[in-house]
């Protein structure tokens, strides 16, 4: 079925009939869960042969394949070949992760007076929304369409109490493919109650290609932020706000992701088993989508540029990755085979009053807007 596109979808020209469009919306089954719901799979194209595939199960992109500088297409981002290994296997592969991603302290956090409990499923913390997130429902499809930008649009409704969060939240994900080979991802959602949220995606992306057997480590990271957050051993931020300068949390430059990802002199390093931070771009979330990381890997020559508008990015170096998973390729996925980056609200910030607020009320609306732009030279 087909609505009008939401308003900062660029608006797709007059073609004559018979004309081709440049880009395309192609759905095709993916697969049946347990009970019963029927997976799609949504390919988006455009005319420079850049195509990413949403799957339905977790709003997650399942595939994005993009050309190296000499033309040769591969895809670069971590996945599945089937829906059952999603479900019996999940590792978050780009998946929408929510209501609140990243981690809760103790899976609790307060509103209005009133303590709430999510399911603690990372150690003694909540993590990505608990045991049964975004990333573990079939969402449904709201609309797709092909023209200059070729998009989808999904839509979950999350009851209230899910997971033991408060009001019924009607979460909206469009991903569109332009013809600047820049895949966007916008996040919206509403409440029937206040609660808090947090949603973003969880891409894993090599830029060699997920099946290059070839790791991210010498691949080139930047980071637009001067601080980012310490954590306790369990990955909750300690509420202070430290400088990058001097540490080997300095991505202010390009830098090889695998240079000081093993330095054990920085506590630091050692709880995360490498890089799993939130680094502070701004103290709120900004009116426009800029600039926060870019990635880059001379071997293919491939380039990844990263834009939202969130305070913060969360920076993993696949450091959990231990071979149990076996991806689209055939290739074991292992430590260092993949690296995440996760614009969002900072961790725990229902807990920490000096991070801000994740906060919504009936009446407002929540969104983040991800900006993947693709290049090669």
């Amino acid at each position: 079925m087909h609505k009008t596109a939401p308003l900062w979808v660029a608006p797709v020209l007059m073609l004559m009939a018979t004309t081709a469009l440049a880009g395309e919306a192609k759905r095709a089954p993916f697969g049946q869960l347990p009970d019963g719901g029927k997976v799609e799979a949504i390919t988006l194209t455009n005319a420079k042969g850049t195509s990413a595939t949403v799957i339905t199960y977790g709003a997650g992109l399942q595939a994005l394949i993009t050309a190296d500088r000499d033309g040769k297409p591969a895809d670069i981002t971590l996945g599945y070949a089937d829906l059952a290994t999603y479900v019996s296997t999940p590792q978050y592969f780009g998946s929408t992760v929510g209501r609140f991603a990243n981690r809760i302290a103790k899976g609790q956090f307060t509103l209005d007076g009133k303590t709430y409990q999510t399911p603690v499923n990372n150690g003694v913390n909540s993590l990505h929304g608990g045991t049964k997130g975004f990333d573990k429902v079939n969402w449904t499809v709201v609309s797709t369409r092909s023209g200059d930008t070729a998009s989808v649009e999904l839509e979950y409704i999350s009851p209230d109490g899910d997971m033991g969060y408060p009001g019924q939240m009607t979460v909206h994900a469009v991903y569109a493919l332009n013809e600047a080979n820049e895949l966007t991802i916008r996040y919206t959602a509403t409440t029937t109650n206040t609660t808090i949220v947090n949603i973003t995606n969880h891409a894993y992306w090599n830029l060699a290609g997920e099946g290059s057997h070839r790791s991210i480590n010498e691949q080139k990271l930047t980071l637009i932020a001067d601080a980012y957050l310490p954590t306790d051993a369990g990955a909750i931020p300690t509420g202070e706000i430290r400088k990058v300068a001097g540490t080997v949390f300095d991505f202010r430059t390009p830098t090889a992701i695998g240079l000081r990802v093993r330095d054990a002199s920085d506590q630091q390093i050692v709880y995360g088993r490498g890089y799993d931070h939130n680094w502070v771009a701004s103290r709120t979330k900004t009116a426009q989508p800029r600039l926060m990381a870019v990635v880059e890997d001379d071997v293919s020559g491939r380039k990844l540029e990263l834009l939202s508008d969130q305070p913060g990015i969360q920076f993993y170096s696949g450091n959990f990755l231990d071979g149990t998973s076996s991806g689209k390729s055939g290739h074991i996925y292992r430590e260092g085979d993949a690296f995440v980056l996760e614009p969002q609200f900072f961790p725990d910030t229902p807990n920490q009053p000096d991070f801000g607020s994740a906060v919504l009320k009936p009446g407002e609306t929540y969104a983040n807007t991800l900006i993947y732009r693709f290049s090669a030279k």
